[in-house]
């Protein structure tokens, strides 16, 4: 048999590229055969009917197709974090699974979670308007992160706006799974971004129950980061301890990000044993399989921490985590400053932000010269510095421009 490429067959068809890799996924071209991240098609199929109601994906609600209230999900959401693949073999993981579907939100997954945005948001663009809720709204939730760093924000609020719609339209008949699955996934997307909590968050502690369980895990940490954000560190900690101590097995993704969490509430502690603690741990399930980007996210929280342990004993690591620091607090930034109204500062060093971090958390300059191995003049340059490039006089001024 003859096959033709996606290129021609979009020329042949006259629509996008895009929107016959989406047939291809969904099933609806009859001996289609995928290759990599491309399908070959057989020469001579004619164009499948266009069944969707609108064109575009930001026009399209993520809960207004009928699968998504009818349905619960068929396959399991954002297979990968509910994975517990031994670290250094997530790769293998994703090459055995069987289901092409899931196993390209998993790479989408593996992409996002690596750092390469670009190649999550591609691949998970694809699934915005599939049938499956479950692989729909991980497409939503990897596709808004994704957009967030490569800067293209109007993408990234319409997929965040698709994940609240999803949960704002379930009601009591929706199938509680669903209902679960779609609170958990517009909570999640709230916390990182320190957003207000969509309607209904305060349920989701009973609702993780309904959860595969990575996302179980992955729930507990968004609870124990919005505790974090309320100031209850040690609550937070004691979500994550629990989170820990209900693992069967261990799942690295929501793993790394429990333990990020935990560093952030040990360093608002002033505990910075502990939170070394929890960064190395961190960091043992994530270099392996090279999953840094929630070191990237979480940097300004971390309170120096990437400075003091990596930076030394991993220097071309810690600088890609800088790297995607800067992109990731860029896109952050402008969704989270006008929902908000907070000004968090952007024209600060990632150094100077962790520096000024820690004196708003109420760290003397003494105390972290000591953390970051800095002398004390060092560190009072850095928050001079710091004050001149916000136009404040204060240090206690500082607090307004930081993260909260």
């Amino acid at each position: 048999m003859e096959y033709m490429t996606v290129q021609i067959a979009a020329q042949n068809w006259n629509i996008s590229e895009r929107l016959v890799q989406q047939y291809c996924v969904d099933g609806r071209i009859e001996g289609a055969k995928k290759f990599g991240t491309s399908w070959a098609i057989p020469t001579g199929t004619q164009k499948p009917p266009d069944l969707r109601k609108r064109k575009h994906y930001p026009h399209t609600s993520a809960a207004s197709s009928p699968a998504a209230s009818e349905h619960p999900p068929h396959r399991t959401p954002m297979p990968l974090l509910n994975t517990a693949f031994p670290p250094g073999h997530c790769l293998e993981y994703i090459e055995a699974i069987q289901d092409s579907p899931s196993k390209d939100i998993a790479l989408a997954e593996y992409h996002y979670f690596s750092g390469h945005s670009d190649e999550a948001a591609q691949l998970s663009e694809l699934y915005l308007t599939h049938s499956d809720p479950a692989l729909r709204l991980s497409a939503c939730l990897i596709y808004a992160y994704s957009n967030l760093s490569l800067g293209q924000i109007h993408q990234a609020r319409r997929a965040l706006a698709e994940l609240k719609a999803a949960s704002a339209n379930t009601n009591e008949n929706t199938p509680p799974p669903l209902r679960a699955l779609a609170l958990s996934f517009s909570t999640i997307a709230a916390v990182l971004l320190h957003l207000p909590l969509p309607e209904g968050a305060d349920s989701l502690p009973e609702q993780i129950r309904l959860l595969p369980p990575g996302l179980q895990i992955f729930g507990l940490y968004a609870l124990a980061h919005q505790i974090y954000l309320q100031g209850n560190y040690e609550k937070s900690i004691g979500i994550v301890e629990a989170a820990f101590a209900l693992q069967r097995s261990v799942f690295p993704i929501p793993s790394i990000y429990l333990h990020l969490v935990a560093v952030m509430d040990y360093i608002s502690l002033k505990q910075p044993e502990e939170a070394q603690r929890h960064l190395l741990a961190a960091w043992t399930l994530a270099q392996p399989d090279d999953l840094i980007e929630g070191f990237g996210e979480h940097h300004g929280l971390l309170g120096g921490m990437l400075e003091a342990v990596l930076k030394k004993d991993w220097p071309e690591d810690f600088q890609r985590i800088i790297a995607i620091t800067y992109r990731f607090s860029a896109g952050w930034r402008r969704v989270h400053n006008p929902v908000t109204g907070d000004d968090v500062a952007d024209n600060l060093t990632t150094t100077e932000f962790a520096i000024a971090m820690l004196a708003t958390r109420g760290w003397t300059n003494q105390e972290i010269a000591n953390h970051l191995c800095l002398s004390l003049n060092t560190v009072k340059q850095y928050i001079s510095i710091t004050l001149q490039k916000l136009n404040i006089k204060q240090r206690k001024d500082l607090k307004q421009f930081m993260l909260r």
